[in-house]
């Protein structure tokens, strides 16, 4: 450790730190263009200049290591007339095109201009043309003449994601960003050199122009891609879903998310075969209902069977606290039969964050209680059963497991099938019920990653039932929910409700006497009787999540 001092303050530091690092750590902003904390140094932007004591030049913070003793001045004259001048010499050819440009008020340039430079130019020629809407690859769109030459992206490729794909071409004031001969950036993560780029050179093909950042809401929240649970911000405006974004945990996935992730895990939520409403069959077809019939049809169906006629199959997209509810429903009907389909692509795994298990949650429905307690009871045998004509019920949550021809033919085998289902599916084709159920994007809960972290899971959009709840809640109780603003009340609205209170709602007609007001009400009562979730709370669950209470010892971590 060494005693450094930065801007009149004395502060004790690790020694093998840059002085950047060590004013990032003590709450100390220095500009900076081309550093990043997950990046090598390239020390090309000259924007984080500082003044050192008994050195005789400002020197780059970014690439300055500390020493015992330093002093260091951010904001002297020397430090904010380089600044004014680098940021001069950026701006000489960056286009003027802020009002049509994604990424403003996102933008460090932009910022940066405000509260750094002089506020104008001394520059009346013309500015020197690049490409503009150059497709780099089939996500990333790319304006030449907005880089700034940072080199983020580049070493990102190199060193993050192991796939050289970007460089620099042309000298002086010509230089150019793009792909080398033959290659476009099309490698998983080739998203994350959106957020990277600190001026909009560099922007999403399907986000494009669709909302500026202060028309949307952001939450956090995880995604639902694979086990990993990357954390990540869901951006909304109204009540539609436009965008996802990496949110830093060191625990889980730093800085970064890959594609598939981005793209392919919120498009559901707002497509046109969204189930808009539970739905009986009668004469054949389905047909929209109210929440109180569905459920009495349930009830009154299950009541018939008995309980070695009855299984159930939860889901790995699931929170922990529907998966919970559903063991719980069945162990009050006696019903021992309980697995979930598991959907691992092997060889779609490797070694920065993509798993195999493209499920956010097979270790939290293990947990909580869907599995079988032999093998006899497993999904072969309950699939196996089926065929026989010894199971006639089954009730499945959250997953689309007709999608499987095989699973398909044996559900027509059944005298009385329940689904919970988001979207229109081939599950549903077979269904004598099908109860709306909500995206995770409109539900809260929990999920529990491979590595066994519990993570929380908000509500971006808002539901009929969001609006039910917030019409009977006590303002004390409206912190733990979410205050009521734009995204609660603009936009469509589904009569759609999550699958914990679905089974909640079954419960009532079959007998239990459940008191669940919440999403926090389940989870406490897992905290309270399943020993690896003892201790945990929402509250300790955090923004950064908690492990699993495996050696009786809670982990959190902060975001």
């Amino acid at each position: 450790m060494v005693k450094i001092t930065i801007d009149g303050k004395q502060y004790e530091v690790e020694n093998n730190l840059t002085i950047i690092q060590a004013a990032k750590q003590n709450g100390i902003h220095i500009p900076h263009f081309c550093w990043h904390p997950h990046l090598s140094v390239s020390g090309n932007c000259r924007v984080c200049l500082v003044e050192v004591e008994k050195m005789p030049k400002l020197v780059i913070a970014c690439s300055t290591q500390v020493a015992e003793g330093m002093v260091v001045n951010t904001n002297s004259e020397r430090v904010v007339q380089a600044r004014n001048a680098v940021l001069e010499f950026i701006l000489i050819n960056h286009p003027l095109d802020c009002p049509i440009c994604d990424e403003a008020g996102e933008c460090k340039l932009q910022d940066y201009a405000y509260k750094y430079s002089v506020g104008q130019s001394r520059f009346d020629f013309e500015k020197v043309r690049k490409p503009k809407r150059v497709e780099l690859g089939p996500n990333v769109m790319l304006d030449t003449e907005r880089c700034i030459m940072c080199s983020r992206c580049i070493r990102f490729c190199d060193e993050v994601a192991k796939k050289p794909q970007l460089t620099f071409t042309q000298r002086g004031d010509h230089v150019e960003l793009t792909t080398f001969p033959g290659e476009q950036l099309d490698n998983p993560y080739s998203m994350n050199v959106i957020e990277l780029c600190p001026v909009g050179a560099l922007t999403s093909r399907d986000f494009r122009f669709k909302a500026r950042v202060w028309d949307m809401s952001s939450t956090d929240t995880v995604c639902v891609g694979c086990a990993r649970g990357c954390n990540m911000k869901m951006w909304v405006r109204n009540n539609e879903v436009l965008r996802l974004t990496p949110r830093n945990n060191p625990a889980v996935n730093d800085y970064w998310m890959c594609d598939y992730g981005r793209l392919n895990t919120f498009k559901h939520v707002n497509a046109a075969n969204r189930i808009k409403a539970p739905m009986v069959r009668k004469d054949g077809r389905l047909v929209e209902v109210g929440w109180d019939e569905a459920i009495a049809k349930v009830g009154f169906e299950l009541k018939n069977f008995k309980k070695n006629e009855i299984a159930a199959l939860g889901s790995a997209y699931s929170t922990n606290e529907d998966n919970y509810l559903l063991t719980k429903l069945m162990n009050h009907l006696g019903v021992k039969r309980i697995d979930f389909v598991p959907h691992i692509r092997k060889g779609e795994q490797d070694d920065l964050l993509i798993r195999e298990d493209k499920t956010p949650n097979s270790v939290g429905a293990r947990e909580v209680g869907v599995r079988p307690e032999s093998a006899e009871f497993g999904f072969a045998s309950i699939l196996n059963e089926i065929k026989a004509g010894n199971i006639k019920a089954l009730y499945v949550i959250d997953d689309d497991i007709a999608a499987d021809p095989v699973i398909a033919d044996a559900l027509l085998k059944l005298d009385f099938l329940v689904v919970h289902a988001s979207n229109e599916n081939e599950t549903i084709k077979f269904a004598d019920v099908v109860l709306a159920s909500s995206t995770y994007a409109e539900k809260y809960g929990t999920f529990t990653n491979f590595q066994g972290r519990v993570q929380r899971n908000k509500p971006a959009i808002s539901t009929l039932e969001h609006d039910r709840i917030l019409d009977g809640m006590a303002l004390s109780r409206l912190d733990k929910f979410g205050a009521p603003n734009d995204r609660w009340t603009t936009g469509l609205k589904r009569d759609t409700r999550a699958s914990w209170r679905i089974l909640n709602s079954i419960a009532a007609v079959m007998g239990a006497k459940w008191k669940y007001n919440s999403c926090e009400d389940v989870f406490n009562e897992i905290a309270s009787t399943i020993s690896s979730f003892k201790g945990l709370s929402f509250l300790k669950i955090g923004t950064g999540g908690a492990m699993l209470n495996k050696n009786k010892e809670t982990v959190t971590v902060k975001s």
